[in-house]
């Protein structure tokens, strides 16, 4: 088979991702080939290649897409929803925004960070990965409560981003949706209530 042209990139690329989020998700990281990549997307080996270069670029390309929601080069704390949250002046409904926004983003992300975390213990740049995630999380909420600060007195903000850390992993949305049956409104008011009390915000 020819090598693919650039105007074949982007739909081969969306092939590929939804290929690797089937592969990575479910017989996870390290047992995924390149080759099985291709076969699952229905495209030629040297085409993964030529779209991505490796197997960590399908990765990290899959974390963005599905964290962003969409292709587009917009960071996290760019995206409307963040605007949103800070813009609103009643610290609860800061928080339901926020907590709303961040749980769409786990309802993508979470099987394929699963996927990073059991992978980053044998392989480094995996672990890398998963570390910079880690630190772009923490980034986004000490943003949210940083800005939350501002409308309550005395708010720790130290503590908000380790409770929110801690509810807003892709371990405990996995544990409380997948597992346990809950819903996503049940979720979404139980992560508010813990962050108003966290915040010693009165709900």
């Amino acid at each position: 088979m020819a090598t693919p042209n650039e105007d074949d990139k982007t739909p081969a690329r969306r092939k590929i991702l939804t290929a690797a989020r089937t592969l990575f998700t479910t017989t996870g990281y390290a047992s995924t080939t390149i080759k099985a990549i291709a076969t699952e997307a229905g495209v030629a080996v040297q085409t993964v290649y030529f779209v991505f270069g490796n197997k960590r670029s399908v990765l990290a390309a899959l974390l963005d897409v599905s964290i962003a929601g969409d292709d587009e080069p917009i960071a996290t704390l760019d995206r409307p929803w963040v605007a949103e949250a800070i813009a609103e002046p009643d610290p609860m409904a800061q928080l339901r925004i926020q907590v709303h926004g961040a749980r769409l983003i786990l309802d993508r992300v979470a099987p394929v960070l699963l996927a990073v975390r059991a992978a980053a213990g044998a392989d480094p740049e995996v672990a890398q990965l998963w570390a910079t995630t880690c630190e772009h999380h923490e980034t986004v909420l000490r943003h949210l409560a940083t800005a939350l600060a501002g409308k309550v007195d005395g708010l720790d903000v130290d503590r908000c981003v380790d409770v929110g850390l801690a509810l807003q992993s892709p371990e405990t949305h996995a544990l409380l949706i997948d597992e346990r049956g809950w819903s996503a409104t049940d979720y979404d008011d139980w992560v508010v209530e813990a962050l108003a009390s966290a915040a010693g915000i009165a709900s």
